[in-house]
């Protein structure tokens, strides 16, 4: 088993940056890579951005190229997501995933999951 705890939302203003961690436990050995995804009510789990846990390879959704950058830490276990001029649309719920068989857009294909983050950003 592998344990995702993520942290780093709140509320912040349109143009603020955030960085959320995703810090991993158990048995991390089995990681392949770890994914970002949010959520808000009514709409789907979206893919944001996704790292190889050992060759640091990265996956992006075009939605947030240039704003989202995914970042990892192997010896604290932990992957980050900055996010940079923050828009009201980024409001949502952020997940933290970990993938044991590859880098998937898919949130079915994922193993593990945190409980996630909410992030709020007004105008």
């Amino acid at each position: 088993q592998v344990q995702l705890v993520e942290s780093g939302g709140g509320l912040v203003q349109a143009g603020d940056s955030l960085r959320l961690s995703c810090a991993a436990s158990g048995r991390t050995s089995e990681i392949y890579a770890m994914g970002w995804f949010r959520q808000t009510p009514g709409k789907e789990r979206e893919f944001v951005e996704a790292i190889e846990w050992s060759g640091g390879n990265l996956h992006f959704a075009d939605s947030v190229r240039g704003r989202f950058t995914i970042s990892k830490d192997n010896v604290k276990k932990t992957v980050y997501l900055q996010i940079n001029s923050l828009e009201p649309e980024d409001t949502a719920v952020y997940y933290c995933a970990a993938d044991r068989n590859g880098a998937s857009m898919m949130p079915m294909d994922y193993d593990y999951w945190g409980q996630g983050t909410q992030v709020t950003v007004s105008s």
